[in-house]
C-alpha cells in the first residue's frame, strides 16, 4: 500500500503526535520514548486500542526532520503504519515542511538543561553515549562496524539551525550487502530499493545472486558490484554519509525524550537500541525535574518562605544574608529551591570589579550553602538550639559570570548524613542556564547554654 504522511499545525503544548485512522476512529500515538515497542530495524511506536496494538514504524527520520527544524508541536497523520520511505533520509520531509512554512508560537520554548554528565554504556557492543553540559545542542558521532568495507567514520553537528538542512537531513540510510538477504528474509526491507539506501559492498556476489536481488526488489536491471564499494556505483552525497545518517537517527531517537535539549552529545557506535535506552535516561531525568520547572523560575514565583521568614530562621544578616526567598521545599526528596536577586547595591560590587561588576564565585557557593543550611535547619526538631558550620567543599565549578540584574536560582539536595555532618549538592542557575555547581558538607553543632 502507498503510504501518505500529512503534517498538521498544532497548538503550543501539543507536542508531536502521530495519528492513524483505525475503523474510522483517530488513534493517537504520542512521539515519546515511553511508547517505543520495537527496535528491530528502526524505531517503532505503539499504543493499545480496543485490545489491539496500533503501531507507527520507523519514525526516526520524521522525528529528525521535526527536531532539526525546531518544530515542537505537530499533528502527524499517517495513512499506513509506516511513513513514506522516500530516499532513506529526512530530506523530503524537510522539504515539504519548509514549503508549508513554520510559525513561531507565543509561548516560551522550554528546554531541558543537562547540568551533569548522563551516560549509557554497552561494553559488549562497544557503545558509549554521554550528554555533557553546554549552552546549546551539539552532537558528535563515531561509527565503527569492524568491517573494512566501511572502516571508522566521524561527524559532528554544532549548529542545528545552520547545519541540519544542508549537512545532515539528506544523509541516507545504509546497510552492508552481506546483510541484504537476511534483512529481506526477515521482512525488514521488502519495501526498500536502491534509491532508499546505500548498499556497501562487503562481499563478492556472483551473477546468480545479483539476479536474485533483482527479482526480490523488482528492479528493472540486475545490480552490479561496481568499482566504488557501493552497489551500482551509486554516488555518496557526503564522504562520511553513513556517519551523518547515524547522527540523523540519533537526533530523531533522542527527540523522543519529549523536550528540546541543551547538551553536548558524544556517541560512539550509536544504534536504535542504544539511542532509545539513552533517551529513556534523559526523559526520566526530565520527568523528575519538570513538575517544579526547576530551571525556569519566574521572578514573581510565590514564596514558600519570604525574607521575613528567613530572618526568623537564619542567623545571617545584611550584608551577608544571600537568600531573598525560598520557593520550594521537598522534605521527602530533601531538596530546596532558593532565590537571590542580584542588584548593583551589593557591597561586594564596589571592589569586584570597578567598571565590570561580577559576583564572586565564593559568594555564589556561600548562597548555595545558606540555602542548604536552611533545609537542614528545617529538618531539626528545634533549629534554635543549633549552629550549622561549613566543613568542606569540593568539585566547585563556575560556568558563567553572575552580574547585577541577574536572578540566582539555587537548587540544593541533601545527599546524606554521617554522624553530625551532612552532605549537599548544589547547582545555581541564571535564566535556566547553569552558572555554578558544587558539593559541600556542613556540621550541626549544639549551641552552648
Amino acid at each position: 500500500n502507498t503510504s501518505t504522511i500529512t503534517f498538521n499545525p498544532a497548538p503550543a503544548g501539543y507536542g508531536i503526535k502521530f495519528v492513524r485512522k483505525i475503523d474510522g476512529e483517530e488513534v493517537i500515538v504520542p512521539a515519546l520514548v515511553d511508547y517505543v515497542v520495537d527496535l528491530s530495524r528502526g524505531t517503532t511506536l505503539g499504543i493499545q486500542h480496543n485490545g489491539k496494538e496500533v503501531r507507527v514504524q520507523t519514525v526516526e527520520h520524521v522525528m529528525a526532520a521535526l527536531y532539526g527544524l525546531q518544530i515542537d508541536n505537530c499533528k502527524v497523520e499517517l495513512s499506513e503504519s509506516e511513513p513514506p520511505v522516500c530516499d532513506g533520509s529526512s530530506a523530503e520531509y524537510v522539504k515539504v515542511l519548509l514549503k508549508a512554512g513554520l510559525v513561531e508560537q507565543e509561548e516560551q520554548r522550554e528546554y531541558f538543561v543537562i547540568n551533569e554528565a548522563v551516560r549509557y554504556t554497552n561494553e559488549k557492543n562497544g557503545v558509549d553515549i554521554v550528554a555533557l553540559p553546554t549552552d546549546d545542542y551539539r552532537i558528535t558521532v563515531m561509527i565503527d562496524y569492524h568491517n573494512p568495507a566501511l572502516g571508522s567514520q566521524h561527524t559532528g553537528l554544532f549548529n542545528l539551525e545552520k547545519e541540519f538542512v544542508s549537512e545532515f537531513a539528506s544523509a541516507r540510510t545504509f546497510c552492508f550487502l552481506s546483510e541484504v538477504e537476511m534483512l529481506y528474509n526477515q521482512g525488514l526491507i521488502k519495501g526498500g530499493n536502491l534509491d532508499s539506501a546505500i548498499v556497501i559492498v562487503d562481499k563478492e556476489f556472483d551473477d546468480k545472486q545479483l539476479k536474485e536481488l533483482q527479482e526480490k526488489f523488482n528492479m528493472k536491471d540486475a545490480p552490479v558490484l561496481g568499482e566504488t564499494g557501493i552497489l551500482n556505483d551509486s554516488a555518496l552525497r557526503f564522504k562520511n554519509e553513513p556517519a551523518r545518517h547515524k547522527l540523523l537517527d540519533l537526533l530523531g531517537d533522542l527527540s523522543l525524550a519529549g523536550v528540546p535539549l541543551k547538551a553536548q552529545i558524544l556517541a560512539a557506535r550509536p544504534g536504535h537500541a542504544a539511542n532509545i535506552e539513552f533517551a529513556k535516561k534523559i526523559r526520566a531525568l526530565y520527568k523528575k525535574t519538570s513538575p517544579l520547572k526547576r530551571f525556569q523560575i519566574d521572578k514573581n514565583s510565590e514564596s514558600v518562605l519570604n525574607i521575613n521568614d528567613l530572618l526568623k530562621i537564619m542567623p545571617h544578616r545584611y550584608p551577608f544574608l544571600l537568600i531573598d526567598k525560598i520557593i520550594d521545599i521537598d522534605y521527602e526528596n530533601k531538596t530546596i529551591l532558593g532565590v537571590k536577586n542580584v542588584t548593583m547595591n551589593e557591597q561586594f560590587f564596589t571592589g569586584h570589579f570597578p567598571g565590570k561588576p561580577v559576583m564572586p564565585g565564593v559568594l555564589i557557593c556561600e548562597a548555595m550553602a545558606q540555602t542548604g543550611c536552611l533545609l537542614l535547619l528545617q529538618t531539626l526538631d528545634d533549629y534554635t538550639q543549633y549552629h550549622v558550620f561549613f566543613m568542606a567543599i569540593k568539585n566547585a565549578k563556575f560556568r558563567k559570570p553572575v552580574i547585577p540584574g541577574d536572578q540566582l536560582v539555587m537548587d540544593l539536595q541533601m545527599l546524606g548524613k554521617k554522624f553530625n555532618s551532612y552532605m549537599f549538592k548544589g547547582t545555581a542557575y541564571v535564566n535556566s542556564q547553569v552558572v555554578a555547581e558544587t558539593e559541600f558538607s556542613a556540621a550541626v553543632i549544639k549551641k552552648e547554654l
